[in-house]
């Protein structure tokens, strides 16, 4: 069997090893004598992978004292509702700094539930830069500020953490997570869907600042107020097992990769790759980002003649690259580079855009 180079935006490539383990688990776990899929998320053995699997994220990404990890259900999007139902009540106001499809989301969804007000945006340029620091209009008394690290559809990144005064700090980091490493205590909240650096679908992991959990919000049912599951290590109802394990299985890898600041320079060298081969194209190739907030993540770029998409396409996936068809919103085409796509990976890509620059330019 071949495994072809996915450049999938999500659900995304696993480290390969994590995959070849999981197979061999698949049917037998730990001596258990059955798969993980069919373990009590009670029992014994669960019970120390889940604990495992948070003392390795702790280490990856430095975890002070006074927070707390969840691993929940779900996904991220379903965080644009919880996170202003559990960190605000009725009439409070929150800012959101949107610089892509997913901000603008997480302020639709905030709506219902709270005053949220877009601090700055960068919609006037198309999502293709970041908001500049002097157009930002935080409000007194917000209840957090919230932002996204990376937008995957327009491929806009944040290379440093804003200062947002004493507001805390909320961070959806589902496309970029675990890429580098990170000073958590700049943060109040941080939430990622999993399935770009972290395991499946339907996983979400959550770091959140203990005062944060003591926030009164409103009334709502146990399952969607964060402290309830914080009380219950993230077994306030049956979780995700597979996804959790799967998790635990990514850590120890990350670990066994030296850790964050070797996972950085890896997305560097893989960024630095791309975006090289785009800007040497003599314009075959176009990266529409400025330069300064370009993804490490995301790299969306178009062809100069979109009539060549489709053999683009056609040919890169004949050729065993995967998914590299753009989002509908921006067309072109969209590299997505996570912590699990190798090196070689991107070299054999660019290769191929360099080959079929030469057979179509």
């Amino acid at each position: 069997m071949t495994r072809a180079w996915n450049f999938s935006a999500g659900p995304a490539a696993l480290p390969e090893p994590v995959l070849r383990r999981a197979q061999a688990e698949l049917l037998e776990w730990n001596g258990s004598g059955a798969s993980v899929m069919e373990l009590s998320h009670r029992g014994k053995r669960f019970m120390e992978l889940a604990a495992e699997a948070e003392a390795s994220l702790r280490r990856l990404l430095g975890v002070p004292s006074g927070y707390k990890v969840l691993f929940l259900q779900g996904g991220a999007t379903q965080q644009f509702a919880l996170v202003p139902m559990n960190l605000a009540g009725p009439g409070d106001h929150a800012d959101y700094i949107v610089t892509g499809h997913w901000g603008e989301k997480a302020v639709r969804e905030a709506a219902p539930y709270i005053d949220a007000r877009i601090a700055a945006t960068s919609e006037s340029d198309h999502y293709l830069k970041l908001p500049d620091r002097d157009t930002w209009r935080l409000s007194p008394g917000a209840s957090y500020v919230h932002y996204t690290t990376n937008e995957t559809i327009h491929g806009v990144e944040f290379h440093d953490i804003p200062d947002v005064g004493d507001v805390p700090l909320v961070a959806d980091m589902s496309s970029n997570i675990l890429s580098e490493p990170l000073d958590v205590s700049r943060f109040g909240l941080i939430y990622a869907g999993a399935q770009k650096n972290i395991g499946p679908s339907g996983f979400v992991v959550m770091i959140v600042r203990d005062d944060l959990l003591a926030r009164a919000g409103r009334p709502m049912a146990k399952i969607f107020r964060y402290a309830e599951h914080a009380a219950n290590d993230s077994m306030l109802n049956t979780p995700n097992t597979w996804g959790w394990y799967l998790a635990k299985l990514t850590f120890d890898w990350l670990e066994e990769q030296g850790g964050l600041a070797a996972m950085g320079e890896h997305n560097a060298r893989k960024a630095t790759t791309l975006y090289d081969a785009i800007d040497g194209s003599g314009g075959f190739y176009r990266s529409p980002v400025e330069v300064s907030a370009r993804s490490r993540m995301n790299v969306p770029f178009t062809l100069h003649d979109s009539a060549l998409d489709a053999a683009f396409l056609a040919e890169s996936e004949k050729a065993g690259l995967l998914a590299l068809k753009g989002h509908k919103a921006v067309g072109g085409m969209r590299a997505s580079i996570y912590n699990a796509v190798p090196q070689e990976a991107v070299d054999v890509l660019v290769k191929f855009m360099r080959d079929f620059a030469t057979r179509h330019g």
